[in-house]
Formats: C-alpha cells, structure tokens, sequence
C-alpha cells in the first residue's frame, strides 16, 4: 500500500506540517521567530537551541521567543545533543531539567542521534527518563538523520528519517519497515531545494509517509552555519501549500 494512503486509527489522513529544527538566536534571526507564531502556518513543533543546549543560565531573549512560540499553541523542544550516543546519560538529563525549568519545553529535539542495533537500549533508557522530567508529556525526536534500526520507533514520538540535500532526497528510498508507522511518526529535514522543485519535494514526501518537513532552498556548505537557521526564501509559498492564512 503506498504511504500515501496511510491512515492513523481514526481514518483520518495524517496533515503535512513544518517542524523547524532550529533557527538562529532570536536576536540574530527576529523575522524567522515572529513567522512561527503567524496565524495559519501548520507549524508542529521548533526546536530551541540556545547556545548548544540550553546555555549557563536563562536567556532573557529566548524566554520571550519560547513564551510567544507556546501562547500560540506551539510545541517547543529543547535541543540536545546526543553526539551519536557518546554524551553521558547524566549530562542530558541535566541539560533536559534546565530547558525545563528555564524554557518550559514541551520536548525534546535529540540530535545526532545513534541509528544502530547497538545503541538502541542506550537510547530507550535517555527517552525513558526524558519522558519522566516532563511527567510522561514529553514530545520526543530523535535526529537521526537516516533510517534507523526499526526499533528506535518506539523510542520517541518522531524520528529524523531524512536529513540532507535535494540532491539526495530526490533520489532517496524509504525503509520498508515505515509503512507500519503513520506520517505523525517520521520527519524529513532537506537543504538546497530550488523553488521551481517543491511540488516535487512535497510529492516525495508524502510518497516517503513524512508528516513533518522542513523545507528550504538555502545551501549546506562545509563550514558555514547550517542551512536551517534561516526562512527559506519561498516561505510564504509553501506555507500556503500545505497550510492555510498565508498567499503570495
């Protein structure tokens, strides 16, 4: 059966929306923040990074931004790092109280995260006592980046499926295992897509079964600042494609 057909328990079809991994700090990218809490964008989720983690102390600019982003009905995640599984377990955990306590985050955002048979019990422990810092309410994404041991689905709420260039996209396949899952499980985060082939990158992924996407036509280049922390140029544009309450 194509992903495009899957279904949740209910009978309804799963709804394309953005989840933004994670955009400059409010103060260098105030335009990109304000646009989260835009009336009719189908936004699921952003993630809050605010100096690789959540900083030495509260950050009074990414308070407001997170305080905006949940006042709007928005999902916020604190971003850890998991560094392919070689972060201590008690380190997470710590940072994880300290977006809580500070940011009052709905979640967690892991990335880097492991993908292998091996780390899968590491990786369900860490998720485990995540969700028990937000009293068993937490959203969970686990970045992996690719497709990981099918395991990792129980693990977390969402995971990265996909994260990388148009250039690969375009010619990726899907884990045939993920046709189990509905779209709210997987996440495609892709760089460099030209305005004149987002009809196409929408087709692949819903075709893939992705039901968060983060879209832009900003490029990844070695050694520059990631691809994500800015509004694709198209913005408006894709916002009315697969939202409402925004037009060119």
């Amino acid at each position: 059966m194509s992903h495009l057909t899957r279904t949740t328990a209910t009978g309804a079809v799963q709804a394309l929306g953005f989840g933004v991994p994670g955009y400059a700090h409010p103060l260098l990218a105030p335009v990109e923040w304000a646009e989260l809490t835009r009336p009719g964008t189908p936004l699921h989720w952003a993630v809050l990074n605010v100096a690789e983690g959540p900083g030495s102390r509260p950050d009074p600019h990414c308070l407001e931004a997170a305080g905006k982003l949940r006042n709007a009905g928005v999902k916020v995640l604190g971003h850890l790092d998991l560094a392919h599984g070689s972060r201590p377990f008690g380190e997470l955990v710590s940072d994880a109280h300290r977006f809580l306590d500070w940011y009052r985050v709905d979640g967690f955002y892991l990335d880097r995260a492991p993908a292998d048979r091996a780390d899968l019990a590491g990786t369900r422990r860490l998720t485990a006592a995540l969700e028990a810092v937000l009293g068993g309410e937490a959203h969970l994404v686990l970045g992996h980046g690719t497709h990981p041991h099918p395991g990792y689905a129980e693990a977390a709420d969402q995971l990265v499926t996909f994260a990388g260039s148009w250039v690969d996209y375009r010619w990726s396949q899907v884990a045939e295992w993920t046709a189990e899952y509905t779209e709210a499980k997987f996440v495609h985060l892709v760089h460099g897509i030209p305005r004149t082939h987002l009809d196409e990158a929408l087709r692949i992924a819903r075709w893939q079964g992705a039901g968060t996407i983060f879209f832009t036509d900003r490029a990844g280049r070695p050694g520059q600042t990631t691809p994500f922390q800015s509004l694709p140029g198209y913005w408006d544009e894709i916002v009315s494609r697969i939202g409402t309450g925004v037009s060119e």
